[in-house]
């Protein structure tokens, strides 16, 4: 194998350090900057570092961008797409991929553009114009934010009523609370469903053969109840391009091989018996699906990446089953409060009972003298994974492992991949969306 030179780039908060960790494990150089303060203990005694990521680039083989955000403006795209102008290698986005995210009413406009099929959408800048339509037009709706403040995930809002009263009910608290962050909010009409990932590889040219299906978790109590989270776990496997991956990616294949996009791009849908119903873009990796992805992956992650930035055609081998993980997180996740923190899970020790550190993967996580610990002050140390022929087979490994972790605090969401048995894989069968071959 030969040894490759990478920078990892967190132009914002520190998200990418167990993909940095993986590759700097098979034997490749590698170099992590963290851009935020509180978030650059994260991955010491793990990775190397670098306090200045430009002075590093001319060192690169590949640079590696984990997000879009540049402190809080939307920004990873533009640097990416001036460092590949200079003839780096770059796994990262342009100013349009990263607008998918950031700008919810381009990315259905995007959508459109290309013949994939939307759900009905309306973006407000108006808190009034926004209740006024759900008064004029009563049904269930979703409440998307726009901009920065997206990032407060419990905001998202899936509504019940068939009226739509308890919508115009959030979107009045809404306006006295965050009218102040919230310039903009999307109306998503909602649609009953199995929501499912769509997540592919571009090379700047096409996409890989393999495609990504995930499963996200994002309500922070089993039975999918609570406050939304970033994620609580995700369930997945990998299969060929099915028409899952033809009614949405392929149409978009031009699209971003004109934009020269690199990396991991993923399209949330509600699926059903009608059809297929694209509802937000992550044109970047995902958290903590590139864990759960790295997992999969059997041949060598760092050749995978360095492949696909210098645009040939990667050479990767994933299991041949199902996946899960599952994040462990401390107080006060997935809330902020810093005296909560510092009293229960600021540097709490993560013990192993077992000398296996299989399935064990890093998000907020530092290493001093041998013994692991929470990083940062998130609150998301680890994520555990498993792998099986079968989804349950893959839960009984990841929980499996997580028997054999102590962590003062912890708490997690036993019923990760539980949707898939109780009946959403039957159902994607039955409306003819996974092919042969397909799990």
């Amino acid at each position: 194998m030969v040894s490759e030179r990478f920078l990892f780039v967190s132009a914002d908060a520190a998200l990418i350090t167990d993909l940095a960790w993986q590759v700097h494990r098979e034997g490749h150089d590698v170099k992590y900057y963290i851009e935020s303060e509180s978030d650059r203990e994260i991955g010491d005694g793990f990775v190397p570092k670098t306090d200045d990521w430009r002075d590093e680039v001319e060192w690169a083989d590949v640079i590696i961008f984990d997000d879009i955000w540049v402190g809080s403006d939307v920004g990873t795209g533009q640097l990416a797409a001036e460092l590949r102008e200079e003839g780096h290698a770059v796994v990262g986005g342009t100013p349009n991929t990263d607008r998918l995210e950031e700008d919810r009413g381009y990315a259905m406009d995007v959508l459109e553009e290309h013949g994939v099929n939307t759900v009905e959408h309306h973006v407000f800048h108006d808190f009034d114009a926004g209740i006024q339509h759900v008064q004029e037009h009563p049904a269930p709706y979703v409440i998307k934010p726009l901009g920065e403040v997206q990032n407060v995930k419990r905001l998202l809002y899936v509504g019940n009523e068939d009226d739509g009263s308890d919508v115009v009910d959030v979107l009045r608290a809404y306006k006295k609370a965050w009218g102040h962050r919230m310039k903009g909010f999307q109306l998503q009409r909602k649609v009953e469903g199995v929501e499912i990932a769509i997540c592919g590889f571009f090379n700047g040219d096409r996409f890989i053969d393999q495609v990504n299906f995930n499963f996200e978790h994002k309500k922070l109590f089993p039975g999918n109840i609570g406050p939304s989270t970033g994620e609580m776990g995700t369930s997945m496997f990998w299969a060929g391009q099915n028409k899952l991956f033809k009614e949405t990616f392929s149409k978009l294949e031009d699209w971003l091989a004109n934009e020269g996009y690199v990396g991991s791009i993923d399209i949330n849908c509600i699926v059903n018996e009608t059809g297929i119903y694209p509802l937000e873009f992550t044109p970047r990796f995902g958290y903590p699906t590139i864990a759960l992805q790295e997992e999969s992956i059997e041949s060598s992650t760092g050749e995978f990446f360095h492949d696909l930035a210098h645009g040939t055609d990667p050479e990767l081998e994933v299991h041949n089953g199902y996946q899960i993980g599952v994040r462990i997180v401390l107080p006060p996740f997935p809330f902020d409060d810093e005296q909560t923190y510092d009293e229960n899970s600021r540097n709490a020790a993560v013990v192993f009972e077992t000398e296996s550190r299989d399935g064990i993967h890093l998000e907020d996580a530092k290493k001093v003298d041998g013994q692991w610990r929470a990083a940062g002050d998130n609150g998301m140390p680890i994520v555990v994974t498993g792998t099986g022929d079968t989804m349950q087979a893959a839960r009984e490994q990841a929980y499996d492992r997580i028997d054999d972790i102590v962590m003062p605090n912890m708490y997690y969401r036993d019923d990760i991949g539980e949707r898939w048995t109780s009946g959403e894989g039957d159902r994607l069968q039955a409306w003819g969306y996974l092919g042969p071959g397909d799990p």
